[in-house]
């Protein structure tokens, strides 16, 4: 049924601080060069594979390739004198002193943000259910134990922390009952989206054991899959020893009458126009699953109109559906990849107005705030004032969903926190109470 592999790639192994010297190019790379990254790597996480090392990367245009900026950390991802502290700790080989100046830097860089530990959290029974997340009426999220890494990290992650090895930071759950049981009782809830890091590191087996308990439970209409692999190792829907069965369970969810949607974080043209990536998509098609992409506007990555409008065509001729540009997010390395939200818009705008209506599903540019995902609609001049036209697209509170609402301009402002209310208002309405 499913086409035979395109090319032939062996068993995923990751590569990490631990073997990546053993890489031809990377030996390559300057010593400075990779001095830097040890440093920065010891505080941001970093994970890789030969897939992603041998066809995504354009070595001769190393450290300005796009592909090497996602998934390699660089000096610049922190300040100045983090870095220079981590440094002064590795350098002497202080185990102790490194582990406590990297402790110091990550907890700078705001781990969970948008209420993710403090008021996402939902109650079944009195208890809290850590590992799932309950932030908008129709959707909740569930954090797999068993699916809490990735085939490589991007390093704009913004779920960085669930990937440095520190439990008080992570989320995750192993008991697919609890999400059941809280699914009975809210009714309300018509979509789970399983993610982490990222469910398809996991075996066939035992993401069926999460995802064939929710086929009983008849008030879900959707189960999503949150997901880089169609990027970094897609291989796993083409030569894996167990695509086949994962394929097969993609069938079953469909069969079972769930709409199956794969959330493909799709960053860049590049990751998808080798031909694995391109066989994937069509297996992933081919058993019934809709593929979704999204990804957020990243600076050295794709802060670019043309890079974008390209995406979203390749996107649309493979079969899948654009579905967000978002704003990076107010954590880690923020600094290093955000794009002012004016300029934010005017990529988006310049892109959009470059493909036809079928890539025009695309929503954006968004930020996934602590209120909500709040769009920026564009620019305007009202009554003298030149402001951003804003709305959301989701909300805590459903009743704000749709509703305009005004900020001044800033022309630097990258965030919602940075925004102020337009027209003399003391503050935004979701504010109020």
């Amino acid at each position: 049924m499913y086409a035979p592999p395109v090319e032939a790639y062996g068993r995923y192994e990751p590569i990490t601080l631990k073997n990546i010297n053993r890489h031809p190019s990377y030996k390559r790379l300057p010593a400075s060069l990779r001095q830097e990254l040890e440093v920065a790597a010891q505080v941001l996480p970093f994970r890789t594979n030969a897939y992603v090392l041998d066809e995504l990367i354009d070595w001769k245009k190393v450290p300005d390739d796009p592909i090497f900026q996602l998934v390699f950390p660089q000096r610049e991802m922190l300040a100045k004198e983090d870095y220079r502290l981590v440094e002064a700790a590795l350098r002497r080989g202080d185990a102790g002193a490194l582990k406590t100046a990297v402790w110091r830097v990550r907890r700078k860089m705001n781990p969970h943000p948008a209420g993710q530990l403090t008021h996402n959290v939902p109650m079944l029974e009195g208890r809290k259910l850590h590992g799932l997340q309950h932030k908008y009426r129709e959707t909740v999220l569930f954090f797999p134990a068993g699916g809490q890494t990735c085939h490589a990290f991007c390093t704009y992650c913004f779920r960085w922390a669930q990937f440095v090895g520190d439990r008080e930071l992570k989320i995750e759950s192993s008991r697919v009952e609890d999400l059941v049981a809280y699914l009975r009782l809210h009714p309300q809830v018509s979509d789970v989206l399983i993610t982490g890091g990222d469910p398809l590191v996991m075996k066939a087996g035992l993401l069926a054991r999460y995802l064939r308990p929710l086929l009983k439970v008849e008030t879900l209409t959707s189960i999503r899959l949150g997901s880089k692999s169609l990027a970094y190792w897609p291989a796993r829907y083409v030569s894996d020893p167990d695509s086949a069965e994962l394929l097969n369970l993609f069938e079953e969810i469909t069969a079972a009458g769930k709409r199956l949607a794969f959330m493909a974080h799709s960053s860049h043209p590049r990751e998808l126009e080798t031909p694995l990536a391109k066989q994937a998509v069509r297996n992933i098609l081919s058993s019934g699953a809709l593929i979704r992409t999204q990804a957020p506007l990243i600076r050295r990555v794709n802060d670019s109109a043309a890079v974008w409008a390209e995406k979203w065509r390749l996107e649309v001729g493979l079969g899948m559906t654009p579905y967000y540009m978002f704003v990076e997010r107010d954590t880690g390395p923020k600094q290093y990849f955000d794009v002012p939200l004016a300029r934010a818009q005017r990529i988006f705008a310049d892109a959009y107005r470059q493909v036809s209506g079928l890539a025009r599903t695309v929503r954006g540019p968004s930020m996934s705030a602590f209120p909500g995902k709040v769009r920026i609609v564009g620019v305007a001049e009202i009554g003298g004032e030149k402001v951003f036209v804003l709305e959301f697209l989701q909300a805590r509170n459903p009743a704000w969903v749709g509703r305009p609402f005004f900020a001044r301009y800033d022309a630097q402002a990258s965030w919602l926190s940075e925004l102020q209310p337009a027209f003399g208002a003391k503050r935004f309405f979701f504010e109020e109470g």
